[in-house]
């Protein structure tokens, strides 16, 4: 079997080959999703010459099989889920309620774990390029997408080597 990418510093030498129309642009940021986007994005961010920044969005498992997303929310609440899924498999109310705060929690938990006391980028008006290292379900991609629309970033580019 070959593999397309070494290992993810490779993806992201990869990567930043695609986006090089980036390079030195005042207007563009990366961003990336812990833990699996940073060491994809930090070769983006050196190699283009942009700031790097995170969002922590985190997943809402299913009910004893918590690596299956039934939702993903930002450290803001801010959420989506698959309805569909929900009401399928019978996920309580009050089980999504308590893993939104408990997953909220700890992604401000995470965020000032990983940013330490450097102060967050101001993303308005800015190009951001939105990195991890791989798309599943997409639900921690879309509320990555929430939280930077929030801040009123003008674009958003999203950049994985894997979907």
């Amino acid at each position: 079997m070959t593999h397309r990418f070494a290992n993810r510093t490779d993806a992201g030498n990869q990567l930043a080959a695609y986006l090089s129309e980036f390079q030195n642009d005042e207007k563009a940021v990366v961003v990336a999703l812990p833990r699996g986007g940073v060491p994809v994005a930090f070769p983006i961010s050196v190699q283009l010459n942009l700031p790097l920044d995170i969002v922590v969005p985190r997943k809402i498992g299913c009910p004893g099989h918590e690596e299956y997303a039934i939702g993903a929310i930002t450290q803001d609440k801010d959420g989506f889920f698959n309805d569909k899924v929900i009401k399928e498999l019978g996920v309580s109310q009050s089980y999504i309620d308590k893993e939104v705060e408990k997953q909220a929690t700890e992604a401000k938990r995470r965020l000032k774990v990983y940013r330490g006391s450097r102060p967050p980028q101001d993303f308005a008006g800015k190009h951001v390029i939105l990195v991890d290292d791989g798309i599943a379900t997409g639900y921690t991609m879309k509320a990555a997408v929430a939280s930077l629309r929030s801040k009123n970033c003008d674009k958003i580019t999203i950049a994985v080597p894997v979907a």
